[in-house]
């Protein structure tokens, strides 16, 4: 079942908050509001789908702290600013640094859910990512330690008999390994593991 996406406001200033709920509500999406960054951060989960609308200068953790925050978790939902009082040098920083988008207050409400909307695509990509990352890491985990040994060859380009020699085992042994770890990775053909293994360390969990 998807998780429908929550857009999490963070602004210092109480109308603002309330503002950007109602238009929230206003086309259907849930929102939950915060007075400041440190009141997001103590109830921070990353499992929770969505993005963040987030002001840039706050008492205490500024917008751009918490956004420095966040980037210590592989996970988190993409952040667009607000402000009123940004600069070029800062929207740039922030762009940099992951945001979707960086917004002048006053701004035009349907340009603020077109950032919404695109924020929330760019959410369930890493997300949906992250879940295949993980699943492969998880058939990865499921080889013996000498499975591993004989699929880090083939993905090399070493042939049995080479990978035999390698290993000082039978090559009809090294053909039983390699059987073995292309069932638990799913890969139905040498192209196919050699497709998973690269995503895997394209896009490494650790």
């Amino acid at each position: 079942m998807t998780q429908n996406p929550l857009i999490f406001i963070i602004d210092d200033d109480d109308e603002v908050r309330s503002a950007l709920a109602l238009l929230m509500e206003s086309v259907g999406l849930q929102s939950e509001t915060y007075a400041c960054a440190a009141h997001f951060i103590e109830q921070f989960d990353p499992s929770r789908a969505g993005c963040i609308i987030l002001d840039v200068r706050m008492q205490g953790m500024s917008g751009l702290m918490l956004q420095e925050s966040l980037q210590q978790h592989e996970i988190h939902p993409p952040i667009i600013f607000i402000t009123g009082h940004g600069d070029v040098p800062m929207a740039v920083n922030a762009i940099k640094a992951g945001a979707v988008d960086f917004l002048q207050k006053p701004f035009n409400e349907q340009a603020l859910l077109d950032s919404v909307y695109r924020a929330i695509a760019k959410d369930e990509q890493q997300r949906g990512q992250a879940s295949q990352q993980a699943e492969l890491q998880q058939r990865l985990a499921r080889l013996t330690p000498r499975e591993r040994e004989v699929l880090d060859l083939v993905v090399q380009g070493l042939r049995n008999k080479n990978i035999a020699h390698n290993l000082y085992i039978a090559q009809s042994t090294v053909e039983v390994h390699r059987s073995r770890a292309m069932e638990k990775m799913q890969a139905n053909s040498l192209s196919d593991l050699m497709r998973i293994m690269l995503s895997i360390k394209l896009n490494p969990l650790n």
